[in-house]
């Protein structure tokens, strides 16, 4: 297939990789420069920031209202193409992607959304190049889909970054940490992430647990997230089937 991404960063660095990988023809254009944009393309895929995400589309569509188009914006609804294009849609890889890090689509799940078969059709063949992990889904679960990343993704890599401090003033590396970070997501491809949990708070050791948050008493912003998690992480455990 001829596919165009518009888009520069992260996820549109990996996505042409693998498609040019898979044997694709593909013309990657940055955002900024919609004036080089072709006029046909078997799938027109739009992977900017959410917040120039509508502003793109308006000017992309234009002149080739009858193209298929697509974002991969996890959290953002289909519709933004809706009376821009005939054909639109959602291809949302659910993946963490840098630019210095190459990562295998083959292990990823795609995550498709059309506003009709025909495109579903295409979608879904392009993806199958990519990955054998498709799944339908629409923009209300897509949102949900995107919140559960935040936790699993986001939210996971910033608390690496506060151990990464806590460690750092000690004079100590980062990779101490990576056989265990390394264990804690191999133990979840086995149990539920309730039944890995270990630690002080699932325990109810208050005597470490009021230790660490006094450890923390110059970096406040910490001390409350450890505090938060903490409480959070008992109320799971009181509420455990």
């Amino acid at each position: 297939m001829k596919i165009v991404i518009i888009g520069r960063g992260r996820l549109a660095t990996n996505l042409e990789h693998a498609l040019l990988s898979a044997g694709h023809e593909v013309v990657s254009i940055n955002s900024r420069t919609l004036e080089a944009l072709p006029l046909e393309a078997d799938v027109f895929v739009v992977a900017v920031k959410d917040a120039a995400l509508a502003d793109v589309i308006h000017v992309a569509t234009k002149g080739r209202e009858n193209q298929l188009f697509v974002h991969t914006a996890g959290s953002m609804p289909m519709d933004l193409f809706k009376g821009l294009t005939a054909h639109y849609g959602v291809f949302y890889p659910m993946q963490t992607f840098s630019k210095e890090r190459l990562v295998d689509f083959n292990d990823i799940s795609v995550f498709v959304e059309t506003n009709d078969e025909v495109s579903m059709e295409r979608l879904k063949m392009l993806a199958a190049t990519l990955t054998p992990h498709i799944y339908e889904l629409d923009s209300e679960g897509r949102k949900h889909l995107h919140l559960a990343a935040v936790f699993a993704c986001n939210f996971v890599n910033h608390c690496y970054a506060l151990s990464a401090e806590v460690l750092k003033a000690k004079g100590l590396p980062f990779s101490v940490m990576l056989p265990l970070v390394d264990e804690t997501a191999r133990k979840v491809h086995e149990l539920a992430p309730k039944d890995a949990q270990t630690g002080p708070a699932v325990r109810d050791d208050q005597n470490v647990m009021q230790m660490q948050v006094a450890m923390l008493a110059e970096t406040p912003a910490v001390q409350h997230i450890y505090e938060a998690l903490s409480n959070d992480i008992q109320r799971l455990a009181d509420n455990h089937d």
